[in-house]
């Protein structure tokens, strides 16, 4: 028998590494520790990247766009239209002879299409029986919790123009 060969049945590796089958489905505290210590570690980094991206947003450069002259509704009457973008529809109704106001059209609920209800002066969510204020967009009556935010409008002229979008808290 040669000097480097061990005389026994088990093989050299297994005296060197020591894996038992019993044993692998068990986590040892220093291995749960680790694994706790980095998931935190990776969930605080995570959130410093959202907080720095929050920070460095700014605001939104809002588009001047010409949504109707100011003669062509009726008070009373309703108009619509997409601002800030193709994808955002927006109402805009005439209230009295020389005032307009202009909301998203989305509900804040679950984004169905709201519309005016000129017998009850309110805007109306058909989806889940919504109703919004039609002088600031506050929530009346029903599931949505946020008021819909207002198109700010600018009078140009015989032009309404709008020029950004009023958030509830804003």
């Amino acid at each position: 028998m040669s000097w480097f060969c061990k005389p026994s049945s088990v093989p050299l590796w297994r005296d060197e590494f020591p894996v038992f089958t019993a044993g692998e489905r068990y986590v040892s505290r220093r291995q749960f520790t680790k694994f706790l210590t980095l998931t935190s570690f990776g969930m605080l980094v995570g959130n410093l990247w959202i907080l720095a991206q929050s920070w460095s947003r700014r605001a939104p450069a809002w588009p001047r766009l010409r949504v109707a002259e100011a003669d062509e509704i009726a008070v009373g009457g309703v108009k619509t239209f997409s601002y800030p973008t193709a994808a955002d529809p927006c109402i805009l109704v005439r209230t009295g002879a020389d005032s307009y106001v202009a909301y998203s059209q989305k509900c804040t609920h679950l984004s169905c299409a709201v519309y005016y209800e000129k017998a009850r002066n309110r805007f109306e969510c058909p989806c889940h029986q919504g109703f919004f204020s039609i002088a600031d967009g506050s929530v009346l009556q029903g599931p949505p919790r946020r008021a819909l935010p207002r198109v700010a409008l600018e009078r140009a002229g015989g032009q309404l123009i709008a020029i950004r979008v009023e958030a509830e808290n804003a």
